[in-house]
């Protein structure tokens, strides 16, 4: 098939969504699908590229930072991409449009389709979705309803990685056609068989909702030899150094650390707990990243974390600082116990979340789609 792809974020540029497209396009590529993929420039990236099936083009816009773009940024590289796409559709025809993210890519696969008659799907990944991040999109999730909507309407289904999601779309949109695929992970990506160090590792873009206050809170009084690693840059970073100043807590934050990069794998690879007990998530790549490198884990129970974890986590209430702590204590001091919650966890990728599985259900669509 040739398929038009749409994401504003691909590695190296952008958080656990630009992973997810990662992925799913690596396995396409595989199967020995034509893709173009048209995403936002980044300083020191070329503005095309090939990657064996895969043509990425890459659109100037006004990005500042690789690991989070603001709502002002998205404006001008709509008004960019939209003469790119078409200058790119009056040359190739392609079967069907995956685009990723509601908001803004949704929007230039309306046109498309409008324009060019293409039909297109659409990832939802959290943000995009009107209720699931109070910290950054609420209020122009409450103007733009009524465009949101038109957006997913249109759509040949909405793709959520979790009934979590899903039932969030269906909320605001009743009439869009949805579809539940998990994300997915090369399997082969990590290794769980390196020697641990007693380390506590934290991966994440650093919003208030992630939680990392309250593990921060948990630290404080627990008598343990661990290190603690905070990985991870965002707006509420220095509000976290600050309480971890202020309780005297001893964290080491490394800030933003290259998706694929040697430091970021080790850190997996090598420490024995994760914690990422946020209070809003759809399907974390994080998580599938700490359960392939068979760390022992803990998250929210109240989330779609728990439908990525099932039962191979130990989970809490998002918020509940004692029983982050109560955690913490109990894979501390129980070796055994943590090794086998690592185990589990990497089974359980490896059994329900290989990226070949998730790529052919994506295929499926496609194929739906264009019949």
């Amino acid at each position: 098939m040739k398929i038009l792809c749409l994401s504003y974020e691909y590695p190296p540029v952008g958080g656990g969504g630009a992973k997810v497209v990662s992925n799913i396009l690596n396995g396409l590529m595989g199967k020995a699908h034509e893709v173009t993929l048209v995403t936002m420039h980044f300083r020191g990236l070329p503005f095309n590229e090939r990657l064996g099936g895969l043509r990425i083009l890459r659109v100037p816009c006004i990005r500042l930072k690789k690991e989070i773009c603001y709502a002002i940024e998205m404006i001008p590289y709509l008004l960019v991409a939209l003469p790119c796409l078409c200058a790119s559709l009056l040359k190739n025809k392609y079967d069907v449009n995956h685009t990723h993210f509601i908001f803004p890519d949704g929007l230039l696969a309306l046109v498309v389709k409008f324009l060019f008659g293409i039909p297109y799907i659409i990832t939802a990944h959290g943000s995009d979705v009107p209720g699931y991040n109070p910290d950054r999109f609420s209020l122009l999730h409450k103007l733009l309803l009524p465009l949101w909507r038109l957006v997913a309407e249109n759509a040949e289904s909405i793709v959520c990685p979790s009934m979590f999601l899903e039932n969030l779309v269906k909320v605001n949109s009743p009439r869009a056609k949805t579809d539940i695929i998990p994300n997915g992970i090369d399997v082969q990506r990590m290794r769980a068989t390196q020697p641990r160090t007693k380390r506590i590792l934290v991966v994440t873009r650093m919003f208030e909702r992630k939680g990392v206050q309250h593990l921060l809170s948990a630290l404080v009084g627990l008598e343990t030899d661990y290190e603690v690693v905070i990985v991870g840059d965002g707006p509420y970073l220095p509000t976290l150094k600050e309480i971890a100043r202020r309780e005297g807590v001893n964290v080491i934050f490394t800030g933003f650390l290259e998706n694929n990069g040697v430091r970021l794998q080790n850190l997996y690879e090598e420490s024995s707990i994760f914690v990422f007990t946020s209070s809003a998530e759809n399907f974390p790549i994080v998580l599938l990243e700490a359960m392939l490198a068979g760390l022992a884990i803990i998250t929210s129970n109240t989330t779609g974390c728990v439908e990525v974890v099932g039962n191979t986590a130990l989970t809490v209430i998002p918020g509940d600082v004692q029983g982050i702590k109560n955690a913490l204590v109990k894979l501390t001091d129980d070796d055994d116990y943590r090794a086998e919650l690592g185990k589990k966890a990497r089974a359980r990728v490896e059994n329900h979340f290989s990226n070949g599985a998730v790529v052919t259900m994506y295929e499926d669509i496609y194929q739906r789609v264009i019949q």
